[in-house]
């Protein structure tokens, strides 16, 4: 009997700002290798033991999600749009209750998208351990060895082995987050877990305990599924009726109050990478011999401890010590490593002020491929568009700027109004305001042309869709 992952991908990662934007969060970054966390997670839950994967993602970043999984070879899973964030106890009622439509004697291996696991075998062995005990009734969570006082996680106290489940213990108590003695107590009492957030259960038990401890969570995801619809490949729930659900996890509403609670101890290489603090930890297998973890352009002398990271221009460090640098297309992070955490007020910050850096990168991503910010000034943007081999943007126009558009690469289709031409390396149109108009790539290779967009005002709101093949509104 196969186990069905379910992947909960909702955060945006505010605390790896700014690597990780609102559309386009940690989830989706290459932190911990070459291929994006939720590509990751979803390839160490593959062969006969596992199901398709049940995927539940923010709506904005269902097309991207699509595409990494597509390119990674994981074409069946089934991408569910959560349609406003209720954290983890309805998100994996939504997995449970889609799996036993399915299969009503489906186990439910609940993943958050975003931890890296250096220890692929011995996270499977603790897969096997929790399933044998998920088959028995159990409502099983993973315990992680800690290697130090962590403050960020909550703990577990294990009981004695269960009788005939190999590896598998009853909860004896959960402990938020603790400070920083009595973290470092348990770490000399020993015997003491973190709370690694991955769960396997029955998905007939996990709604059973959801019925008794927190029924109207169940309630409120039952009617959201019941009135949800499909668009083009993905699951849309009743965004009415989830929102009536309460926003809990799975650890308050059933782990913390179910007496069915048992944690299986594993030590994999884990981390779940929330923090620059955490992302230093698990590249320091990598760090210089001053204890530096430097990715991309960077000259240091003199600076120990340091996380230095640069997507684009050069970071010149001297004498730093346990800091975090990080530098993107458009923002520079500097934050003491001990303080990692302020990343996510400095955030907030952000967004008071009314700018737009922590929604999305200089490079924004669409489903037909991204364009990219060049320039721009009073009445006018450019623009770097990718179009990729077949696929074309919506049919639309703008009530209040004109476009000329020039390919430097590759074969355009272009649409207007009733007339449609096609353009090759170095020829251009122009698209005046109120225009009809659709561009595509047509040719088997990428398109890359440059927007030059002139009006009195050029927000991304000024598009009228009238088709789109990603029935977008």
């Amino acid at each position: 009997m196969s186990i069905r992952p379910v992947i909960l991908s909702g955060g945006a990662g505010t605390r790896l700002w700014p690597l990780s934007r609102r559309l386009f969060p940690k989830q989706l970054l290459p932190l911990a290798s070459a291929k994006p966390l939720i590509v990751e997670t979803a390839l160490r839950l593959t062969g006969p033991d596992f199901a398709p994967p049940i995927v539940v993602c923010n709506q904005d970043h269902r097309f991207i999600i699509a595409e990494q999984l597509r390119e990674a070879g994981i074409e069946a899973a089934r991408i569910v749009l959560e349609p406003v964030g209720r954290n983890t106890a309805p998100a994996a009622a939504l997995g449970a209750l889609l799996a036993l439509d399915e299969d009503p004697a489906a186990r439910i291996l609940v993943l958050p998208s975003d931890h890296a696991i250096g220890a692929p075998d011995r996270f499977l062995r603790a897969v096997t351990h929790a399933a044998a005990a998920a088959q028995a009734g159990h409502l099983v969570t993973f315990g992680i060895t800690p290697t130090g006082p962590e403050t960020g996680y909550g703990y577990i106290r294990p009981g004695a082995v269960l009788s005939n489940l190999v590896g598998c213990h009853p909860v004896e108590r959960f402990i938020e987050k603790p400070d920083l003695a009595t973290a470092t107590q348990f770490l000399d009492d020993g015997g003491y877990l973190w709370n690694s957030g991955m769960f396997l259960f029955g998905a007939q038990a996990y709604v059973e305990a959801l019925e008794e401890l927190a029924p109207e969570i169940v309630s409120a995801v039952r009617k959201a599924i019941d009135g949800g619809d499909t668009d083009l490949d993905f699951f849309r729930p009743d965004g009415d009726a989830f929102s009536a659900s309460p926003s809990d996890s799975i650890d308050y509403a059933v782990m913390e109050k179910t007496d069915r609670a048992a944690v299986v101890p594993a030590d994999m290489d884990w981390s779940d990478i929330g923090s620059w603090a955490s992302l230093w930890r698990h590249d320091a297998a990598n760090a210089d011999a001053n204890g530096n973890v430097a990715i991309g352009e960077i000259i240091a002398d003199q600076t120990t401890g340091s996380y230095l990271r640069s997507e684009g221009p050069l970071i010149a460090a001297h004498g730093l010590r346990d800091m975090i640098v990080v530098a993107t297309a458009d923002a520079v992070l500097v934050v003491n490593r001990d303080d990692a955490e302020a990343v996510k007020g400095l955030v907030d910050s952000i967004e008071q002020s009314g700018r737009d850096e922590h929604e999305s990168h200089v490079r924004v991503h669409r489903p037909w491929g991204w364009y990219q910010s060049v320039d721009t000034g009073a009445g006018f943007q450019v623009k770097r568009l990718f179009v990729k081999p077949g696929a074309r943007l919506s049919l639309q126009y703008h009530h209040r700027r004109a476009e000329h558009w020039v390919v430097v690469a590759g074969t355009a289709r272009v649409t207007r109004d009733d007339e449609v031409v096609t353009l090759t390396t170095n020829q251009s149109t122009y698209i005046s305001a109120g225009t009809r108009h659709r561009l595509e790539n047509p040719g088997s290779e990428p398109l890359y042309v440059v927007e030059v967009q002139s009006g009195d005002y050029l927000g991304e709101d000024d598009i009228v869709r009238i088709d789109d093949d990603f029935a977008r509104d």
